[in-house]
């Protein structure tokens, strides 16, 4: 690494994050990591199953028994049920994939890698081109998939505490204490844990909880809680992002679930202190998230969810911020929801990940997880609309405050959201800086929705572990609808999720003037090719038409480099859309049509129409109509 790219990190991520990855990396390599991390403890029973069942601890419910609420045995639960039980999984709410019954829980489906299991976790790389991308081992790992086996097992009156508990211990025979990849990421063992504290509640009274079995499970939840506990630091200082949110709230209901093990005292109180600054730190106080993705939003507010209902159940309430935090983001994801069907803008860096799905709903729409925290605050989102989540989680509405997500503009600017909202569009822009890591090189996107279709789209992810080509195509500025320069990214790309000469808010507004909603937003970007690169663009829309005029303007555009203008639209659009620019002088452009790229679900890539205008000039005009 250059002296300039060392500078520039240390400026964006701070001392504190280079001198911790510095001292971290020095524990890993000389061995000092394993020390503090054991492999093979000896069994111990903290707490046996007797203890458990008497304990005065609230859950979300305490047995399947106290579930009330209809049964509706639906033909997808059915199938997706099967699935499950005859080896096969739905990755990422995207792939199918055929693990088979007897699945060694380390080979990399996608690859076909099969990760040493005698190698401590400390010897297990995150990103290889041989193993491939690791969260396809991780996936079935979490656990997630219970909540479909449960589900079935509610709904159609058949006990499922076999499949499992039998999946439960399969995996407890196949990754020994600290060892494998299973045991690399403290976030998937913080919701492999939830995941099983679930079950274990839900069949609480089941003859197939023998004393044993728990007795098994609660000497690796022990060690998985104090694993994440000794981690803590790393997701804490090095990521800052949902992981630290999900080990933190993990922590802390472990402490509470748990008492009788060594070190709950302390799990619970750090841990609820810890989510507390998580929250605040993390959720800006305009309600948008740090990570400046749709996905990993949602991921938190099913992390509130949880917490808030299990700490107030238990008499144990959250600070006031904690409240506040979530309010605003509810209040911002429904602003940015489209009504028709619950999806949001495909913005930002996306997993597939949806950690506790309790409705059988598209993964994209977001109504399930939005409606469950907003009724849990005693508010009403608008969404005309009831799912199964809250059903799960006993936060029934009751309606006190509405939150209906009216027409107009809306305006989030800690996180750099500009909405214009109206009956059959949805506007969304990305304009803002940075005082956290980004995601993508992206500022100045806009997104543009007619009827629920997305004919302006964000390309999404794809995968995080994949040639560099396609990462840099996906997480950079060429799979979005703003500028390049010839074909350079915005910001100078590094290793993985790394980017160098962050892009930075000059200024922005967005004002109705007569009957246009006018936007104008300037950002400083390309600083990395010169400082004094500007980027202006201004968006102007009737509130009577189906029209958008976009104005581009590089200021002190470099010699000799040519200004692109990106829109990517679906391959067959079922509404029209059509395009007209013209450069600073009204000469006319020609767009140049080419394949592109989406990733609409994690792990799966779709071809889509992109249109690119060019000049030499530094300033562009573009007329975007769309309509039936």
């Amino acid at each position: 690494m250059d002296i300039k790219k060392i500078a520039n990190l240390i400026s964006n991520m701070g001392w504190r994050y280079i001198s911790f990855r510095a001292r971290h990396e020095v524990l890993k390599r000389s061995g000092m990591l394993v020390k503090k991390f054991p492999t093979a403890p000896p069994f111990k029973e903290y707490i046996t199953l007797e203890q458990w069942k008497k304990q005065d601890v609230k859950f979300f419910f305490q047995s399947k028994s106290d579930l009330q609420f209809p049964k509706t045995p639906t033909p997808e639960l059915e199938v997706t049920y099967n699935q499950i039980k005859n080896g096969e999984l739905l990755m990422f709410n995207s792939i199918l994939t055929k693990l088979g019954k007897e699945y060694d829980w380390i080979t990399n489906p996608d690859s076909g890698f099969k990760y040493d299991i005698n190698k401590h976790w400390t010897q297990i790389p995150d990103f290889s081109k041989e193993a491939g991308d690791i969260k396809f081992v991780w996936e079935k790992s979490r656990f997630s998939y219970l909540y479909d086996i449960i589900r079935y097992d509610y709904h159609f009156d058949k006990d499922c505490a076999a499949l499992v508990f039998g999946d439960i211990i399969s995996w407890i025979d196949a990754n020994p204490i600290n060892q494998g990849p299973n045991y690399r990421c403290s976030q998937e063992m913080s919701l492999r844990i939830l995941n099983w504290v679930f079950a274990l509640f839900y069949y609480r009274d089941s003859e197939l909880l023998t004393a044993d079995l728990f007795s098994k499970i609660q000497h690796v939840i022990y060690w998985h809680l104090h694993h994440i506990y000794k981690n803590i630091n790393f997701s804490r200082i090095a990521v800052r992002n949902n992981h630290a949110i999900t080990e933190t709230m993990t922590l802390y209901l472990g402490g509470l679930f748990f008492p009788q093990m060594p070190g709950s005292a302390q799990w619970r109180k750090n841990g609820k202190k810890w989510f507390e600054q998580e929250i605040a730190y993390q959720i800006y106080e305009d309600g948008t998230f740090l990570q400046f993705s749709m996905n990993y939003h949602r991921i938190v507010v099913q992390l509130l969810t949880w917490g808030i209902t299990i700490s107030e159940k238990n008499g144990d309430n959250f600070s006031q911020i904690v409240y506040d935090r979530a309010w605003s983001t509810v209040n911002f994801l429904r602003v940015c929801m489209i009504d028709a069907n619950g999806y949001l803008p495909n913005y930002g860096a996306n997993d597939g990940a949806l950690f506790f799905k309790l409705s059988s709903t598209h993964y994209r729409d977001f109504r399930p997880q939005v409606m469950a925290l907003a009724s849990l605050l005693n508010t009403y989102p608008g969404i005309n609309k009831v799912f199964e989540d809250i059903d799960w989680y006993g936060c029934y509405p009751r309606h006190k405050q509405n939150l209906n997500a009216a027409n107009g503009m809306f305006k989030f600017p800690l996180g750099g959201y500009y909405i214009i909202r109206q009956p059959d569009t949805l506007t969304f822009i990305k304009c803002g800086g940075y005082k956290d890591r980004p995601s993508q090189a992206d500022n100045l996107h806009v997104d543009i929705w007619y009827k629920g279709e997305n004919l302006l789209l964000d390309a999404g992810s794809y995968k995080y572990n994949t040639d560099d080509k396609t990462m840099r195509y996906f997480s950079g500025t060429a799979s979005h609808n703003t500028i390049m320069l010839d074909d350079k990214d915005q910001m100078l790309k590094g290793g993985h999720f790394i980017w160098y000469y962050w892009s930075q808010l000059v200024n922005v507004k967005l004002d109705l003037v007569g009957d246009d909603f006018v936007f104008t937003g300037e950002v400083k970007v390309f600083s990395y090719i010169s400082k004094a690169i500007r980027h202006k663009r201004t968006i102007k829309h009737n509130v009577n038409s189906q029209v958008w005029e976009i104005t581009d303007e590089i200021r002190n555009l470099p010699n000799g480099m040519t200004l692109n203008q990106l829109w990517h639209t679906p391959e067959k659009p079922k509404n029209h859309i059509e395009f007209a620019a013209f450069d600073g002088n009204d000469n006319p452009l020609s767009g140049l049509i080419r394949q592109g790229w989406q990733s609409s679900l994690y792990g799966r890539k779709e071809p889509t129409r992109e249109v690119v205008f060019s000049t030499s000039d530094n300033k562009m005009i573009t007329f975007i109509k769309i309509g039936e």
